[in-house]
């Protein structure tokens, strides 16, 4: 079992820098602001061994936590001195409210304050994704969604990504990098260069897919004409039960030709449209191909799929990327709050009490 494994099992409480494979220059303060590092240097110097409590929180009304793990291991890793600090933490995937504390450090500002904006950004990052997930999946219900996050960032971003998606509840992911820390691989079949590739063929792209693949079945792209309904029809004539799906990624600059005349007034006919999809499915099932299924993606939004799921638009699984990673929608404060035991914040800020923080021991593995 790995460690995520593990955690669900109940037989670690955190994922640790086992987990979280972390670069020597955070130590070195080349990511952390400048002003932190001057104010290390100049509390060391000047105004040592006070022992403060920094805490972090978030302004969402809810959202669902995610980093706090990777926030541990990051302290346990480069603070100084990490086995003197004390620290109280909820767990990654919990639901948290507006102003309510996740992470709570107390100790000598100099040996951790220099993190504050790492992990600020830490917890920003991957609860903005576990959030966007979990919003997604409660809009989809019971239909399954698969993460093409990848193509959407940069991709150093792949791998914590990924762990959030995982937290936030999704497993079908594209690459590997986006399972690291999870254990899962990625998952995927055919892109738009293999029709290319193939001279604009969708039955050879198939063929020569299961020439190497033989013992898959195929989930197509059946958009490259920009024809969706007659070319899953020719596809499907050509591979009967070896066509697990097809794929309808339509650009949203393109109406389909299945739009060919006909009177489109009443809708807008542009990229994956409800009215493509509807079509498609009555045209599978009218030759006997209601085993294929269909899978959509390009700009999925959770507001498009609670739209689609309340028309009954028969899809199959949907496919989300830019929605999950290009979507920050929680922002995380670090502020010290109290001072050598006594309250001591900006005006504005405050020690949030919680009864839901745990103690965090050290080490944690």
């Amino acid at each position: 079992m790995n460690e995520v494994e593990l955690k669900k099992a109940g037989r670690i409480s955190r994922l640790t820098n086992r987990t979280f494979q972390f670069e020597k220059e955070l130590g070195e303060g080349f990511y952390s602001a400048n002003y932190f590092l001057k104010s290390q240097k100049i509390v060391k110097e000047n105004e040592p061994n006070h022992i403060v409590t920094m805490q972090w929180f978030q302004r969402r009304e809810t959202a669902y936590l995610c980093g706090v793990d990777e926030a541990i291991a990051l302290i346990h890793t480069f603070a100084i001195h990490p086995e003197e600090l004390e620290i109280y933490a909820l767990n990654d995937g919990d639901l948290i409210k507006a102003n309510e504390p996740v992470l709570k450090v107390t100790g000598k500002y100099e040996n951790f304050g220099f993190l504050e904006s790492v992990i600020d950004g830490i917890l920003a990052r991957r609860s903005s994704v576990c959030t966007n997930v979990k919003e997604v999946l409660l809009a989809a219900g019971d239909t399954p969604v698969f993460s093409m996050a990848d193509r959407q960032d940069d991709y150093h971003t792949q791998i914590g990504d990924g762990y959030a998606t995982y937290v936030g509840g999704i497993n079908r992911v594209s690459t590997d990098a986006q399972g690291y820390w999870w254990g899962g691989k990625g998952m995927g079949t055919m892109p738009h260069a293999l029709i290319q590739v193939c001279g604009g063929d969708v039955c050879k792209a198939a063929d020569v897919y299961l020439k190497s693949f033989p013992n898959e079945k195929v989930t197509a792209l059946i958009d490259y004409h920009n024809n969706v309904v007659r070319d899953s029809l020719i596809l499907a004539r050509h591979l009967k039960e070896k066509l697990n799906a097809v794929r309808v990624d339509t650009s949203k600059s393109l109406i389909d030709h299945y739009f060919d005349g006909k009177d489109t007034s009443g809708f807008d006919p542009h990229g994956v449209c409800k009215e493509l999809i509807f079509a498609l499915r009555k045209a599978l099932d009218d030759e006997g191909f209601n085993y294929v299924k269909i899978v959509v993606s390009s700009s999925f939004s959770k507001e498009k799929i609670i739209e689609w799921k309340k028309l009954g638009v028969p899809v199959d699984l949907f496919g989300v990327g830019t929605y999950f990673v290009n979507n920050m929608t929680c922002g995380f404060t670090g502020d010290l709050v109290v001072l050598d035991g006594k309250g001591e914040a900006k005006e504005g800020r405050a020690n949030y009490p919680s009864d839901r923080l745990k103690k965090v021991s050290y080490p944690i593995y």
